[in-house]
């Protein structure tokens, strides 16, 4: 989808650079030297403000791609936590959720790999909750039964923060720039252009190189932007940081 958009904007934007050069030339006979510098100010003011708001959501996107990577190193090290900590139970306990345990993280698997096809990763995603939630109620039965204050301690603490990591990486999984940001990300990229455009009307001819260019450059860090907040699609993924699962699931004998 971002390819498509950046595609569209790119040639949207080659279309407002001819559209501004024309108008610009049009304009040039009845426009003073002084009235020229006036609008040049302006010029430069709203160019300024589409680099700022790039940078600012340039910014956003990597904040939440190195966020949502070490939400991944996180949820690792909660599992396999917890995966030692159930050496504390009894052989027969232990053996049961170890069960669940790689039924649960299969399930979690499964659900990175469903995305960003929104169904398969709901189901795999609910398949998960309630594995997890078998999990916490043998937990609590089995160390209910043996009744040590240690192993209650240590494996309902894991537990926890298997629980709670679950939470997290869901909501940085919906957690995005708003799209009106990304609506006015466009909106100013094809005004400039057509100011850019107009600015190019002195040259007497198409500066084509110029042109296409500019609306490269443009276009190719707005895609950047997009392809950063929605890492499990597009050509930047986080898809390969999920390999320290994978390792984990494999030294689950």
């Amino acid at each position: 989808m971002a390819m498509g958009i950046t595609g569209g904007l790119f040639t949207a934007m080659l279309f407002c650079l001819e559209v501004g050069r024309r108008i610009g030339v049009r304009r040039m006979a009845n426009t003073s030297a002084e009235t020229r510098t006036g609008k040049s100010v302006i010029d430069a003011a709203i160019f300024a403000l589409l680099g700022l708001l790039m940078a600012f959501a340039f910014s956003g996107a990597a904040t939440r791609f190195d966020t949502r990577r070490q939400h991944i190193v996180t949820e690792a090290n909660a599992i396999g936590t917890a995966w030692l900590r159930l050496d504390l139970l009894a052989p027969e306990a232990k053996t049961e959720l170890r069960g669940l345990f790689r039924d649960y993280l299969d399930a979690r698997l499964a659900v990175y790999r469903s995305l960003p096809v929104v169904p398969g990763a709901s189901t795999e995603f609910e398949r998960s909750e309630k594995l997890l939630s078998q999990i916490w109620q043998r937990s609590v039965h089995h160390i209910g039964t043996e009744g040590p204050t240690a192993t209650t301690t240590l494996l309902l603490g894991a537990l926890n923060e298997m629980i709670d990591v679950t939470t997290v990486r869901f909501v940085a999984m919906h957690t995005h720039a708003p799209t009106i940001v990304f609506v006015l990300l466009i909106i100013m990229a094809l005004i400039s252009s057509l100011l850019a455009g107009a600015g190019m009307a002195g040259t007497g001819r198409t500066e084509w190189m110029h042109m296409v260019c500019f609306a490269l450059t443009l276009a190719a860090t707005i895609y950047l932007i997009i392809d950063l907040d929605a890492p499990r699609q597009g050509l930047i993924r986080i898809d390969r940081f999920d390999q320290v699962l994978y390792d984990l699931r494999a030294s689950m004998k």
